[in-house]
């Protein structure tokens, strides 16, 4: 939920969100009719139960031959009170309705458009020339398979479609990527966690999940519980309706967890392998911070998720996400994408997003400050590893003989191997 007072002191800047983003701008115009609605009410509201009380403490000192008039005049202005505060009420529910659909405020300096108007920030590492080494790169699913590591077949027979089984060095492999990123966040400050994976509506909605991509997420009625599409939900969750204390630096969270989603919008979509599927898992890292440290910490997320890319031996470019590609809780978001050989393409790892108050307004997370008032901290996140580096492991370090090389930085998780070999 964004900041209505800053939207009602300077709405272009909400107006020109929407156009970044490609939104309808008029939702703002919307909001803040809305707003003036709902305050002219409470104001009416208020005015009658003042003038309600004040004629109610008048009754006992009124005159017999006035008491009755008065009397009267109490129980019309207890109806009016009665109505008035359903008004206003619903005048607030029309409000939030509004408020619930406008995304965040992106940032200055986002670049305006779509999914493809992203832009690149840098490159690192050296892509492979398979042709000059004299073979044609296969991709994870036949490498996974050489291996024994990855079984798509008896996923599906025993789940359905997009989902799998990892198996042996698959395993092993995904193990020591979530631990070598575990270790990575401890020596960074993070709090190790493992969170839950079903959470209540409240804080599905509260993060900005319930939204235009509300399809994605698995939902288990009997319970009203949302199953999570990354732990971010349960650790934005974590410290909802709570005064934190920032003095000493950011809380930081590092969630290990498996994640759910859909694929609702994903039909013929990337149907071979692991590169989409139904289930995976993820070290998610979270952070709570003053408002005025957001971009910096964002920056020290982003420079954590490159190391680990590192540790991985992987190619990979850092881009800045384009306004109408960032979901509606992020005001900014970079990601890491790494060179997968088998499509000729960079393909996304990690994301890291900068959501200002925009969670925490909504989930009623605060700061004290040192004059004893409190205000709305901002919340950060960024994948450290999933499952889907698997793809680029494999495709990457593969070998013509179908076996891979370990990456240097995943040896010791992985009792020294150096190679994964049928």
């Amino acid at each position: 939920m964004i900041d209505i007072k800053a939207l009602r002191e300077d709405p272009e800047v909400g107006r020109a969100s929407q156009r970044a983003r490609g939104a309808d701008e008029t939702l703002v115009d919307r909001v803040l009719a809305a707003d003036e609605r709902q305050r002219a009410m409470l104001t009416s509201f208020e005015s009658l139960r003042a003038e309600q009380k004040q004629i109610s403490r008048s009754v006992g000192k009124a005159a017999p031959e006035e008491r009755h008039d008065v009397l009267a005049r109490a129980k019309r202005l207890s109806e009016q009170v009665k109505d008035a505060e359903q008004a206003a009420g619903e005048a607030r529910e029309e409000l939030d309705a509004l408020l619930a659909q406008l995304p965040n405020i992106v940032l200055p300096g986002v670049p305006v458009g779509g999914e493809d108007d992203y832009v690149v920030l840098r490159h690192e590492g050296t892509i492979r020339d398979f042709a000059a080494e004299g073979f044609e790169p296969k991709d994870h699913l036949e490498i996974g398979e050489g291996l024994g590591a990855i079984d798509m077949a008896r996923g599906a027979k025993v789940s359905g479609a997009r989902f799998d089984y990892l198996v042996g060095f698959g395993a092993r492999l995904e193990l020591a990527l979530l631990n070598a990123a575990m270790d990575m966040a401890i020596a960074r400050g993070f709090t190790p966690m493992l969170t839950p994976t079903l959470v209540k509506p409240e804080i599905m909605a509260g993060t900005g999940f319930l939204g235009a991509h509300a399809e994605e997420i698995y939902y288990v009625p009997a319970d009203d519980l949302y199953l999570v599409g990354t732990s971010e939900v349960a650790l934005a969750g974590y410290h909802a309706g709570e005064i934190l204390d920032l003095s000493s630096g950011p809380l930081r969270y590092a969630g290990w967890s498996s994640c759910y989603r859909r694929e609702a919008g994903a039909a013929g979509k990337d149907n071979r392998g692991i590169v989409r599927v139904h289930q995976f898992d993820k070290v998610e890292m979270f952070s709570y911070v003053r408002q005025e440290d957001a971009a910096v910490e964002h920056q020290r997320l982003l420079g954590w998720q490159e190391e680990m890319l590192t540790l991985a031996g992987l190619p990979y470019r850092v881009i800045d996400t384009a306004a109408g590609d960032l979901g509606s809780s992020a005001a900014r978001k970079f990601d890491c994408e790494a060179w997968i050989p088998s499509q000729g393409r960079y393909r996304e790892m990690t994301s890291t997003s900068n959501c200002t108050t925009f969670q925490a307004r909504r989930l009623g997370v605060r700061e004290r400050l040192e004059d004893g008032s409190t205000r709305p901290v901002a919340t950060l996140n960024g994948t450290l590893a999933t499952t889907r580096w698997i793809v680029a492991i494999l495709e990457n370090h593969q070998r013509p003989d179908g076996s891979v090389a370990v990456p240097e930085g995943l040896r010791g998780y992985l009792g020294g191997l150096e190679e994964l070999r049928a």
